[in-house]
Protein backbone atom coordinates (compact mmCIF):
# COMPACT_ATOMS: atom_id res chain seq x y z
CA UNK A 1 0.00 0.00 0.00
CA UNK A 2 2.83 2.64 0.66
CA UNK A 3 6.58 2.74 -0.12
CA UNK A 4 7.92 3.25 3.38
CA UNK A 5 9.91 1.11 4.81
CA UNK A 6 8.62 -1.77 7.45
CA UNK A 7 10.89 -0.28 9.97
CA UNK A 8 9.49 3.06 9.67
CA UNK A 9 6.55 1.60 9.63
CA UNK A 10 7.01 -0.23 13.00
CA UNK A 11 8.01 2.97 14.48
CA UNK A 12 4.94 5.14 13.67
CA UNK A 13 3.14 1.81 15.19
CA UNK A 14 4.90 2.15 18.69
CA UNK A 15 5.18 5.79 18.79
CA UNK A 16 1.67 6.56 18.24
CA UNK A 17 0.99 3.94 20.92
CA UNK A 18 3.72 5.50 23.04
CA UNK A 19 1.74 9.14 22.48
CA UNK A 20 -1.65 7.81 23.27
CA UNK A 21 -0.68 6.23 26.62
CA UNK A 22 1.72 8.96 27.85
CA UNK A 23 -0.45 11.87 27.01
CA UNK A 24 -3.75 12.72 29.15
CA UNK A 25 -7.07 12.83 26.90
CA UNK A 26 -5.83 11.66 24.22
CA UNK A 27 -8.50 9.24 22.15
CA UNK A 28 -6.54 8.40 18.52
CA UNK A 29 -3.21 8.93 17.07
CA UNK A 30 -3.32 8.43 13.33
CA UNK A 31 -0.12 8.24 11.36
CA UNK A 32 -1.40 8.76 7.49
CA UNK A 33 -0.08 9.06 4.30
CA UNK A 34 -1.02 12.68 2.53
CA UNK A 35 -3.34 10.66 0.34
CA UNK A 36 -5.48 9.03 3.60
CA UNK A 37 -4.22 5.99 3.77
CA UNK A 38 -3.84 4.47 7.67
CA UNK A 39 -0.13 3.67 7.85
CA UNK A 40 -0.26 3.24 11.74
CA UNK A 41 -2.69 4.25 14.60
CA UNK A 42 -3.38 3.82 18.19
CA UNK A 43 -7.06 4.39 19.14
CA UNK A 44 -9.57 3.92 22.50
CA UNK A 45 -12.77 3.19 21.95
CA UNK A 46 -14.94 3.12 18.73
CA UNK A 47 -13.03 5.82 16.29
CA UNK A 48 -12.04 4.67 12.60
CA UNK A 49 -8.42 5.23 12.51
CA UNK A 50 -9.62 4.80 8.57
CA UNK A 51 -11.92 8.05 8.31
CA UNK A 52 -9.76 10.13 10.69
CA UNK A 53 -6.79 9.38 8.03
CA UNK A 54 -8.92 10.26 5.16
CA UNK A 55 -10.21 13.34 6.63
CA UNK A 56 -6.46 14.41 8.08
CA UNK A 57 -5.19 14.37 4.08
CA UNK A 58 -7.86 16.90 3.47
CA UNK A 59 -7.31 19.10 6.33
CA UNK A 60 -3.53 18.77 5.66
CA UNK A 61 -3.55 19.80 1.36
CA UNK A 62 -6.41 22.40 2.52
CA UNK A 63 -4.06 24.03 5.19
CA UNK A 64 -1.13 23.81 2.73
CA UNK A 65 -2.86 26.36 0.48
CA UNK A 66 -3.71 28.95 2.97
CA UNK A 67 -0.32 28.83 3.85
CA UNK A 68 0.45 29.93 0.66
CA UNK A 69 -1.93 32.24 -0.36
CA UNK A 70 -1.41 33.83 2.83
CA UNK A 71 2.77 33.76 1.81
CA UNK A 72 3.09 32.07 5.89
CA UNK A 73 5.52 29.36 3.87
CA UNK A 74 5.11 25.54 4.38
CA UNK A 75 2.30 25.03 6.81
CA UNK A 76 3.03 22.70 9.52
CA UNK A 77 0.30 21.99 12.01
CA UNK A 78 -3.60 22.92 12.15
CA UNK A 79 -5.40 22.48 15.37
CA UNK A 80 -9.49 22.08 15.38
CA UNK A 81 -10.93 23.08 18.29
CA UNK A 82 -14.02 22.07 19.16
CA UNK A 83 -16.76 21.71 22.42
CA UNK A 84 -15.92 18.62 23.62
CA UNK A 85 -12.09 18.34 22.74
CA UNK A 86 -9.19 19.03 19.62
CA UNK A 87 -7.64 17.87 16.82
CA UNK A 88 -4.44 18.56 16.17
CA UNK A 89 -3.24 17.13 12.54
CA UNK A 90 0.81 17.74 11.93
CA UNK A 91 2.83 17.37 8.38
CA UNK A 92 5.69 14.82 8.18
CA UNK A 93 8.37 15.35 5.90
CA UNK A 94 9.32 12.08 5.24
CA UNK A 95 11.92 11.84 1.94
CA UNK A 96 10.46 9.03 0.59
CA UNK A 97 6.76 9.44 0.97
CA UNK A 98 4.70 12.45 3.26
CA UNK A 99 3.00 11.53 5.98
CA UNK A 100 0.34 13.20 8.24
CA UNK A 101 -0.28 12.75 11.98
CA UNK A 102 -3.79 13.36 13.64
CA UNK A 103 -3.99 13.37 17.48
CA UNK A 104 -7.56 13.44 18.45
CA UNK A 105 -8.27 14.73 22.50
CA UNK A 106 -10.88 15.16 24.73
CA UNK A 107 -10.94 18.48 26.72
CA UNK A 108 -9.14 17.12 29.53
CA UNK A 109 -5.99 17.04 27.00
CA UNK A 110 -3.71 20.12 27.63
CA UNK A 111 -3.10 21.44 24.07
CA UNK A 112 0.51 22.43 24.66
CA UNK A 113 1.41 19.04 25.56
CA UNK A 114 -0.44 17.64 22.54
CA UNK A 115 1.73 20.30 19.89
CA UNK A 116 4.90 19.36 21.22
CA UNK A 117 4.87 15.68 20.99
CA UNK A 118 2.74 15.56 17.95
CA UNK A 119 5.75 17.78 16.89
CA UNK A 120 8.37 15.28 18.16
CA UNK A 121 7.09 12.51 16.54
CA UNK A 122 6.95 14.36 13.42
CA UNK A 123 10.40 15.29 12.87
CA UNK A 124 11.34 11.57 13.98
CA UNK A 125 8.92 10.24 11.43
CA UNK A 126 10.94 12.48 9.03
CA UNK A 127 14.07 11.04 9.61
CA UNK A 128 12.65 7.90 9.89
Amino acid sequence: MTNLPETTKNLALQEAQRLLYDVAGLTAVVVATVDGFDVASAVRGDIESSRIAAMASSISAISEVVSQEARLGRGKSVTIDTESGFAVVHAVDHPELPLVISVIADETAMLGQVLIRSSRLAHLLAGA
